[in-house]
């Protein structure tokens, strides 16, 4: 969809560019109409227009100065200048604020047309460039690695995506094919001195980490690896796709043996080559993805546990068994993104699913079922007392009785009250979310108004109003037109031919003077675009009507 505008304070002169030239020849869908500079750029923050052809020579703000804010908030928008004057001075400071093109009036369409088509053509040309195929591979061919390990950390904070959505993203980022692949995850952690590098050093290092181990695991295994949000190396291992994986305890046996003797080998690599120590855990097997927070967790586990501050270590989960009496976790209260996260960003559906995922998980924890209620109820009870400090309220104010019910400490007795709060709680936030948004769009909508109410007799603009507010001009534009259904420059232009019409009738006031009281600085501006709201000048109007 092409958009184009014309910008003219003579109205005639709009009017005829707008409706008798053939842009639909060019492919343009939509033509809007300015009369004024103020005016364009409050169409320009409404819509998203591709090509502007403005007079140069208007009173308060120049074609030349429109062109100037153009080139530097709309940079894809393109201007093309009409000037009465075979001035060549204005062809180069034209030229020189960045514009398109540049015509002598009077231009016919013919010129016109010829001069939009080629604008358009460099544009359709650049906007190919930006997404030509070959630069975004490229592109991303230079960001694979931080995308890869953006991927792997978010599968070990517990992100779900589903099956295609994951293979997808694994194959445009180029990783080794884990799915439904036995693997297992090995965590390094770099020690003494590494703790003192700088950023810049720091991040050759786990580079360099990164490479060795890639170069001493192959051809026997393949690798995929990130950095963790603790700050350690984490490596993702499963046979290579040339060797045949056999469930026999020989082969396992030997497949452990060889894992703990090329870590090993990582571990002397990093003293000789790096000179530094690293201390290397690896995890029991598991099947991707389903059990990659698992190992993960267990891994930071071991760490803690087994190895605290202790350094230079090896460590595999085939030396440590874990208690079959260990309290397990419910595990949709971590995935990412967090039941905090998704209320802050307003998903409320998703948090609905979640929460009954983590009400399903919990349904299955018999054993000690009293341990995981506190830990989902305070899990609940936080994100929602941080949803509703991070929007400057408190959490009695926002969800009144259920507060006293989570002061005493009742809906964890049981799984059923506890369901049946969250749910309830849930609900509350919503409705005084969906309120808020309400009574917020309420007052804006009466802010916006009253502003152009008084401010008639100004050049009111967007950007002035979006300035009174303290929003932006997009952000107010949209609303107003949603709210309303009535974009808000129609609104201003219509509250200014009320105003016209009223003083025509009531006052004895001067054409000009009425012309000067509702923002037009040139009397015959107003007569043109008053005729062309109500069929007559505003003189014929008031003999009429009179």
């Amino acid at each position: 969809m092409t958009q184009l505008m014309i910008v003219d304070d003579e109205a005639h002169v709009v009017e005829r560019l707008a409706t008798l030239v053939p842009w639909e020849q060019l492919g343009i869908t939509a033509v809007h109409k300015a009369f004024s500079a103020s005016e364009a750029l409050e169409k320009l923050h409404e819509n998203p227009i591709d090509v502007v052809i403005t007079d140069i020579r208007m009173p308060v703000m120049t074609g030349l100065e429109l062109s100037a804010i153009i080139g530097t908030k709309w940079k894809k928008t393109r201007c093309i200048l009409l000037s009465g004057h075979a001035d060549f001075q204005y062809a180069k400071e034209a030229l020189h604020q960045g514009a398109a093109g540049y015509l002598l009036k009077p231009v016919t369409d013919e010129e016109l047309l010829d001069t939009v088509s080629q604008v358009l053509q460099k544009l359709k040309a650049e906007w190919e460039q930006i997404i030509s195929q070959e630069r975004a591979a490229r592109t991303l061919r230079e960001n694979l690695p931080q995308m890869r390990a953006g991927l792997l950390n978010e599968l070990l904070q517990g992100r779900r995506f589903t099956e295609a959505d994951l293979q997808d993203k694994m194959a445009m980022l180029r990783v080794p094919d884990f799915k439904g692949s036995s693997f297992w995850s090995m965590l390094v952690r770099l020690e003494e001195p590494f703790h003192s590098y700088d950023s810049r050093s720091l991040a050759l290092v786990e580079y360099a980490v990164g490479n060795i181990a890639e170069e001493l695991f192959a051809p026997q295994f393949e690798l995929w690896h990130g950095k963790e949000a603790h700050d350690y190396l984490v490596f993702l291992i499963k046979l290579g796709s040339n060797l045949q994986e056999d469930a026999n305890i020989g082969d396992e046996v030997e497949i452990s043996h060889s894992l703990e003797r090329t870590a090993a080998q990582l571990q002397t690599a990093i003293h000789a080559n790096l000179k530094g120590f690293a201390t290397i855990l690896i995890s029991r097997k598991g099947v991707f993805p389903d059990d990659l927070p698992i190992l993960y967790n267990n891994t930071l586990s071991m760490l803690r546990r087994r190895i605290g501050a202790e350094q230079d270590m090896i460590l595999t989960f085939a030396e440590e068994q874990l208690e079959g009496t260990e309290i397990r976790s419910v595990p949709a209260l971590y995935e990412l993104p967090t039941l905090a996260q998704l209320l802050d960003a307003g998903q409320w559906s998703t948090a609905y699913k979640r929460l009954e995922r983590m009400m399903g998980e919990l349904k299955e924890k018999s054993g000690d079922l009293q341990e995981h209620l506190l830990e989902v109820y305070f899990y609940i009870a936080s994100a929602a007392s941080y949803y509703a400090h991070k929007n400057g309220r408190s959490l009695s104010e926002l969800i009144g009785p259920t507060f006293d019910k989570l002061v005493q400490g009742i809906p964890h007795r049981s799984f059923q009250q506890l369901h049946n709060w969250s749910i309830d709680l849930l609900n509350r936030l919503k409705s005084e979310n969906e309120d808020d948004a309400r009574n917020s769009r309420t007052k804006l909508i009466a802010e916006v108004q009253q502003f152009v109410e008084q401010h008639l007799s100004t050049d009111i603009s967007l950007l002035a109003i979006s300035e009174h507010v303290f929003m932006h001009p997009v952000y107010i534009s949209k609303i107003y037109k949603l709210e309303t259904g009535e974009n808000l420059s129609e609104y201003i232009h219509r509250k200014r031919m009320e105003k016209a019409t009223h003083m025509l009738l009531h006052t004895q006031e001067k054409i000009y003077e009425i012309s000067s009281r509702i923002g037009y600085q040139r009397a015959h501006s107003f007569i043109n675009v008053f005729k062309k709201h109500t069929g007559l000048t505003p003189q014929e109007y008031r003999d009429k009507y009179g």
